[in-house]
């Protein structure tokens, strides 16, 4: 049973991983087995990220480049391609959040967001396939969506709307490469404690609707998504394709 969810031999990409979320879903890739590569912008965090995971004996690397930006996104593969570094698992974890109602959002903002959460998808998904279809061994895509790919809530209308796009971007992606042995899949975190959503957690009324809304009575933690995303990157789940997973204790579910 182990073997199914062995990752050894594999190679992970996983977009914004020097820290939260993205770096706790490569550490656990990493202990399934895989060597991971973590991206984000900022080479000196990334080093740290990287020594970290080297210093737990987890086989990892970076790779620094703009997820908003095809030609770096080109560039880097390219170099992936160079080194023959071959990308057998894919997790597009990049994202950002802006916080404002739609009356009062600027078009750029509302831009930076789909790109940074939505289109950015795309762009690696797009690079990753072409050299799985090419290799001719398939692959694992996993993309990180959200409640908000389900459900709205109030000022964060582009986050929503990218996150909405990511649940059926994942459909579209196995819709077209399932017959090239590529599984495309989406996990959906519910309200996870990041750096990014500290300020919501330390505003008590928000951190004590959170606490009253999920059945499990509590923020989930980025440790939370490692199983999850372990699962989608291995032969454990090799039927299993287009599908988004919550990771919510049970927020949806309830009323």
């Amino acid at each position: 049973m182990t073997a199914l969810f062995d990752l050894t031999g594999k190679t992970a990409l996983v977009t914004g991983s020097s820290g939260g979320l993205g770096l706790a879903m490569a550490r656990g890739l990493a202990e399934a087995g895989a060597e991971v590569i973590l991206h984000g912008r900022h080479q000196a965090k990334l080093d740290q990220a990287v020594g970290e995971l080297r210093a737990a004996g987890l086989a990892a690397d970076s790779a620094a480049f703009d997820v908003t930006s095809e030609a770096s996104i080109e560039a880097a593969f390219a170099a992936f391609d160079e080194a023959q570094c071959h990308i057998d698992i894919l997790v597009n974890n990049a994202g950002m959040q802006w916080r404002q109602p739609m009356t009062e959002l600027a078009l750029e903002d509302w831009q930076k967001v789909i790109d940074t959460n939505l289109t950015s998808a795309f762009l690696m998904g797009k690079q990753a396939a072409r050299r799985m279809i090419a290799r001719g061994d398939g692959g694992k895509i996993v993309n990180i969506g959200s409640l908000t790919s389900q459900v709205a809530r109030a000022t964060v209308a582009p986050y929503t709307a990218a996150k909405g796009g990511i649940r059926l971007l994942t459909c579209s992606m196995a819709a077209e490469w399932a017959p090239h042995g590529i599984q495309a899949n989406a996990i959906g975190p519910g309200y996870m404690l990041t750096e990014m959503t500290q300020p919501l957690a330390d505003d008590p009324e928000f951190d004590g609707w959170v606490r009253k809304r999920s059945p499990a009575g509590r923020w989930g933690t980025p440790e939370d998504l490692a199983g999850t995303v372990v699962y989608l990157a291995s032969p454990a789940s090799s039927y299993v394709n287009g599908q988004i997973i919550y990771v919510d204790g049970g927020m949806l579910a309830v009323l």
